[in-house]
């Protein structure tokens, strides 16, 4: 029998996060209920979730300083949930490392169809030997497998979360294919997705900070179209 993946919902209001429990229940998912932000970190190991739902309003230690600190220590996938609907809001979410952001109130259904499709965009590393078919790119001092989703650059493992992996992947497979931004929406977070390009914009600027440009490549913005991995003549 296949484990159940787990879902660790975080909400001070107990009402909605027992709704979203009974949903993702009847979709097969083992969840767990935390109604602040001190406990999230304790109930890591113990729980080991797959996925993390984040109400951003939470009393103690809010959403925002709880993503900053998962992201120092763990890759699992993060949707923000909050009642702040502006764009700055869903920035700064998205800046901090969370993988979508959910505005409320929410239908129960799309929250369910988007947690699908993050768990199913992100692949815990393999601990078996890579496959003669594994999804590697690799370049002067940078390796993206997105098979076991790890990225060597300079000789040390850079910790990244699932989309911002997948969109240095996507880029780096494709060298000096410039590719818009809505392009890349498409591509990674699918037509689905409701949000803006600025969604991408977010996304490249943390992988700039992680990844600095190279001799032989770099990610390249096209002013007024979207992007590239460029790929240097030696």
């Amino acid at each position: 029998m296949a484990t159940k993946q787990k879902i660790l919902i975080v909400d001070d209001d107990n009402n909605i996060a027992e709704l979203i429990a009974l949903y993702l229940t009847k979709e097969c998912y083992e969840t767990m209920i935390l109604n602040d932000g001190e406990s999230v970190l304790p109930a890591m190991d113990s729980f080991s979730p797959n996925l993390i739902l984040l109400d951003i309003m939470l009393p103690g230690i809010d959403g925002y300083q709880v993503c900053r600190e998962l992201r120092t220590r763990y890759s699992v996938p993060i949707i923000m949930l909050s009642a702040k609907g502006e764009v700055f809001d869903k920035v700064l979410g998205l800046e901090l490392g969370a993988d979508d952001y959910i505005e409320k109130p929410f239908d129960t259904k799309e929250l369910v169809a988007r947690v699908k499709a993050v768990l199913r965009r992100y692949k815990p590393a393999a601990p078996a030997p890579a496959a003669p078919s594994e999804k590697c790119v690799q370049y002067a001092d940078l390796s993206i497998n997105l098979t076991n989703y790890s990225v060597l650059y300079k000789g040390r493992t850079i910790d990244m979360p699932p989309k911002e992996l997948e969109l240095l992947y996507f880029l780096a497979a494709s060298p000096n294919h410039v590719f818009t931004r809505e392009q890349l929406l498409d591509q990674l977070w699918g037509y689905e997705y409701i949000g803006d390009t600025r969604t991408v914009d977010v996304h490249i600027k943390r992988l700039r900070e992680k990844i600095k440009d190279h001799a032989n490549w770099k990610i390249s913005t096209i002013w007024g179209v979207g992007y590239k991995f460029e790929v240097r003549n030696t």
